[in-house]
Parts: structure tokens; sequence; C-alpha cells
């Protein structure tokens, strides 16, 4: 099932996020992408902050949406146009239900694994695999179809971390290494005897001087050819049952050209 989100508000003001989703839709020219329709709360109005989480009514609205889409469809894997990071929580614990030995690739500058009462921006894209171990807020744990273990979390291009992030990550000793090496990564899953992935690729996880069409731009992250390969390597090796490309800005198909191999890998 391939599933076009461009949901925005969990990152706040979401300056062109929907854009770029668009852009990337255009780009692909497949019409074969089921469309995810917005909520029609207005953003810091109606879908003011609760729980500490920005937009939170609005979030949980669309993602309800997308929750009901893919339990009609009862998919075996999900490819992801969005949006933000937020809408995360959903696909991946519905195939984390679905295939019990799940990994998780988590391509990202950031942590995304902040409770909302440690979280400073109250932004919800910086919050989903908190909540996808079970430890989110009220209305957004009744959305997991199952939560992860942080065994199953694979960091790659993090280096942008809070400290309550950093604390737990040393806490349960999930794996980010300080430099990406595809073939270590491979060892580790295999020998947690992980046989499927989910990739999820937040375009900051790249170097801004090679892609600087993102959300955030972060110094010192992967190359496109250390991406291209980290993805090839992975697939492989392992049955890759759901992809997600995120938070790019992109307003023209013309700027995508540098990442057209990366969108080819994850997304055809």
């Amino acid at each position: 099932m391939k599933i076009y989100f461009p949901q925005w508000q969990g990152s706040g003001t979401g300056k062109n996020i929907a854009l770029g989703a668009a852009t990337i839709l255009e780009s692909l020219n497949d019409n074969s992408f089921k469309q995810i329709s917005l909520s029609a709360i207005k953003a810091g109005v109606d879908g003011q902050k609760a729980h500490n989480i920005n937009n939170y009514s609005a979030i949980v609205e669309q993602l309800e949406r997308l929750q009901s889409e893919i339990d009609k469809g009862n998919p075996d894997t999900l490819q992801i146009i969005g949006g933000d990071c937020g809408l995360e929580i959903v696909p991946v614990s519905y195939l984390n239900k679905k295939y019990p030995n799940l990994g998780v690739i988590w391509f990202d500058a950031h942590a995304d694994i902040n409770r909302p009462c440690d979280s400073v921006s109250c932004n919800f894209h910086g919050m989903p695999l908190r909540t996808l171990l079970g430890e989110g807020a009220p209305e957004m744990n009744a959305l997991l179809a199952s939560t992860l273990a942080p065994s199953q979390i694979h960091y790659v291009g993090l280096r942008d971390i809070d400290q309550p992030e950093q604390t737990r990550i040393e806490e349960d000793n999930i794996y980010a290494p300080k430099t990406f090496d595809p073939q270590a990564l491979v060892k580790t899953l295999e020998a947690k005897t992980i046989t499927k992935l989910y990739l999820h690729f937040d375009f900051d996880c790249l170097d801004p001087k090679a892609y600087d069409k993102t959300y955030y731009q972060v110094p010192n992250g992967l190359s496109i050819s250390e991406a291209e390969v980290g993805i090839q390597t992975l697939k492989d090796r392992f049955e890759i049952v759901g992809a997600s490309v995120l938070e790019s800005v992109t307003p023209q198909v013309s700027e995508l050209k540098p990442i057209e191999n990366i969108l080819n890998l994850l997304l055809k």
C-alpha cells in the first residue's frame, strides 16, 4: 500500500513540509498513492496544545484517519510520502504487529524519542519513537497497534539529541553509533534475528551541503552516496516491509535530482 500523507502539524509551523511532500509525489508520477486528508481543525486555534503537544487534536484526528485506511486495506507493505515524522506511530506499530521480528531503521539527525513532558518545542515530530515505546500521550497511545522494544530501534545519521533523549538511549542501549557502517548494522540486525525492516528516512539525516531542502539543517550528516549504499545494503540483506520519506521542503521537482536514487530505492 502506498500512502501520501502531507501532515505538517506535528512540526509546529510546518513551513513548506506539505509542499515538499507534494513535490515528491509529483516527481514520482505514480497514481497509486492513497491520499490521507488533513484535519479541518485549525492548527493553533481549535488544534491548540494539549498534553504538552502542539496541535494535539488535529494530529489525533488525522492519525485516526490514517489508521482506518491502513486497517481497512490490511497491506503487507507500506510506502509513505510525508509529512512530518509524527505520522510514523501508525504505520510502524501496524507493521510491528504484523511482523514480530521487525527492525526499525531511523535515518534522522534527531532522536525523536522525547516524552511530551520533556519536550521544549512541544512538537510531536520529536516524540514518535517514545510514543511507539508505549510512553506517549493518552490518545496517541490509543492509536498504536503494538509497541516497540528499545532493541528494535536503530539510528542512522543521529547527531542532534536532547539530554532526556540521550539518557533514554543510554539506559536502554539503543543502537546509535557515531558513524554509519552498513555492514556493522547488518551484523547487529542479524544477531537479533531481525529479518524485516521499516526504513524511516527524514531528509535531515543528510548533510546540508549535499541536500539542503530539509525542514531542519544539521551539519555533519550523511553524504548522499552513504545513504544510497546503506539503503541498498539493507535491501540486499533484509525484506523491507515499510519505508517513508519525510520532512523535505522541496518546492521544485528539479531540486530532487540529487536524491532521485534515494526516492527510487525507498518508494519503487
